[in-house]
């Protein structure tokens, strides 16, 4: 009988507290801390991406990679918002190539903030990008001189040159008719494309993957004259004899 009467008076004050404005309060608190905390996971990924950028910035060699730029005549200036794109790009370019969504690729964006690796293949993922850029909006008279500098012609034509012209050929940005006449190969040899901005990234993208692109910058970095550049000659409004390409 007495554990039943001490049962009954527990039960009973439990049900006066539960119907007290303390505990409602106390109730409504918890209420609130747990949405708090709910908004607060939500928003993990997102402030993770946030920190691994910042951190991806304060790393970045900014002013080495505008001097590589500049001696091509690129004169990008590297700001948070550039690079911000930069590494939003990367990724989307990365999932294109794997055929998964970029979000799938999130982890990656907490590698940067304590893989220097990893950041080096942004940095050489920007670089190789802004020289093909450079180089897509080149007449094909430009890319024969371009590539005529270069002493591994071969290798150059087939990793870079080809594969832009191919690209310039399917998009009808310049369209070769009558190649054998001289005078009609003239007409396309010389013309300069004409591309939006938005679409020649797309293009870049779709051309070349992200090793790739990577590599480019990778090469340019580690050997100073890996690509030959004289900006005079490559683009002299005078053009030259036209030459058959062979490739």
């Amino acid at each position: 009988m007495l554990v039943v009467f001490k049962c009954y008076k527990l039960e009973n004050e439990c049900k006066n507290l539960m119907s007290s404005n303390t505990v409602k309060l106390s109730l409504g608190d918890g209420m609130c801390a747990i949405a708090r905390e709910s908004k607060s996971n939500s928003l993990t990924p997102s402030k993770s991406k946030d920190l691994a950028i910042t951190n991806l910035l304060g790393q970045f060699p900014q002013q080495i990679i505008e001097k590589y730029l500049k001696k091509f005549h690129i004169n990008k200036e590297l700001n948070d918002f550039v690079l911000r794109d930069y590494v939003k790009q990367f990724y989307v370019h990365l999932a294109q190539d794997l055929r998964t969504h970029s979000d799938a690729h999130y982890e990656l964006s907490l590698r940067l903030v304590s893989n220097q690796k990893e950041t080096n293949h942004i940095f050489y993922y920007i670089l190789g990008f802004e020289i093909l850029q450079m180089i897509f909006q080149m007449s094909w008279l430009q890319h024969e001189r371009l590539y005529g500098l270069q002493k591994n012609q071969d290798s150059f034509i087939n990793n870079y040159i080809k594969p832009i012209q191919n690209t310039h050929r399917i998009n009808g940005i310049i369209v070769p008719r009558h190649e054998n006449i001289f005078f009609a190969k003239r007409n396309y040899f010389v013309k300069k494309p004409c591309i939006k901005e938005k679409k020649l990234t797309e293009l870049v993208m779709a051309t070349f993957t992200t090793d790739t692109v990577k590599h480019l910058g990778f090469l340019m970095i580690r050997h100073l004259n890996f690509l030959v550049f004289d900006y005079a000659y490559i683009f002299n409004e005078e053009p030259e004899t036209l030459f058959c390409c062979n490739f």
